[in-house]
């Protein structure tokens, strides 16, 4: 299957490699992204040969994060055919900005994290907001030395990214830290808050990584998958997705105060340059 924004490889028969390719965005995740990505997740997981996936990302930085120019194709539920089950896309107002961050950014992202088979992340450069939702949603993040994260959504005046994680995978006053200061924080901060599995080279990042990948690809493919429910459901268990979920509220009543506020969903002080836009007549 041929993408217009990934390319994916087989390294070797048990493993595939997804990479984002839009080096000249710096893997900015615009629409057509996000369901290339999924259409390449579904086709791994169904591919019975495919023990592990890799997500990695082509150019200077594994990803700037979600891509919020304009684009050809940016009617989520109209230009690509929907995976969630929410509806109520052309809805006015909040309905239809609700339904369709809940198609592209929730409920996506909760399928790529419980996508059966063990995936890896293979982080350089920069990864930013949307980016970190990615590297999140995979179950090991390996990283290089250069490598950077950073949310600073709380700078366009919305509390975090849509998938929330940050009190599991940073711990909670570190999170706060990181959200109330939108700090970089490096691989090895990463590496010691448990956020990230290893830290490596970068001239070694894909070498180390694909060899992590078959070391896990060695073992039964059914253990694999049930080992990795088990993990995935305890996390659950523990309260994960309800505090995700009271997160995504809390981020929309932040998107209608922006509204209200600057005639936008976020606040543009907080945006680049590029995106920016003169605020509407309230």
């Amino acid at each position: 299957m041929e993408f217009e924004t990934i390319v994916v490889e087989r390294p070797e028969l048990r493993i595939a490699r997804i990479v984002m390719n839009r080096p000249e965005a710096r893997n900015a995740q615009n629409l057509q992204m996000t369901y290339d990505l999924n259409a390449a997740f579904d086709q791994a997981v169904q591919d019975d040969s495919v023990k592990v996936i890799i997500l990695a990302g082509n150019g200077p930085h594994f990803s700037s994060g979600h891509d919020l120019r304009p684009g050809a194709k940016n009617n989520a539920g109209v230009d690509f055919p929907p995976v969630g089950n929410w509806g109520g896309f052309a809805e006015p107002n909040a309905h239809g900005r609700f339904a369709r961050e809940q198609e592209i950014y929730l409920q996506i992202t909760r399928r790529w994290r419980n996508l059966a088979k063990p995936t890896i992340a293979e982080v350089h450069g920069k990864c930013i907001a949307g980016g970190l939702m990615l590297a999140w949603a995979c179950d090991l993040i390996v990283a290089s030395h250069d490598a950077e994260f950073c949310d600073p959504v709380v700078t366009m005046g919305v509390c975090g990214v849509e998938w929330f994680v940050h009190p599991w995978e940073l711990g909670p006053r570190k999170a706060k830290e990181l959200l109330f200061t939108a700090d970089v924080w490096s691989a090895e901060e990463a590496h010691r808050l448990g956020m990230v599995n290893h830290v490596v080279p970068r001239p070694e990042l894909s070498s180390f990584v694909m060899k992590l990948a078959e070391r896990i690809a060695a073992k039964p493919s059914f253990a694999l998958k049930l080992t990795k429910e088990a993990v995935n459901r305890s996390v659950d268990v523990m309260g994960q997705p309800a505090a995700i979920e009271q997160a995504f509220a809390l981020h929309q009543l932040c998107h209608a105060h922006n509204l209200q506020e600057f005639g936008m969903i976020v606040d543009p002080a907080g945006l680049h340059p590029s995106v920016r836009k003169p605020a509407q007549a309230k």
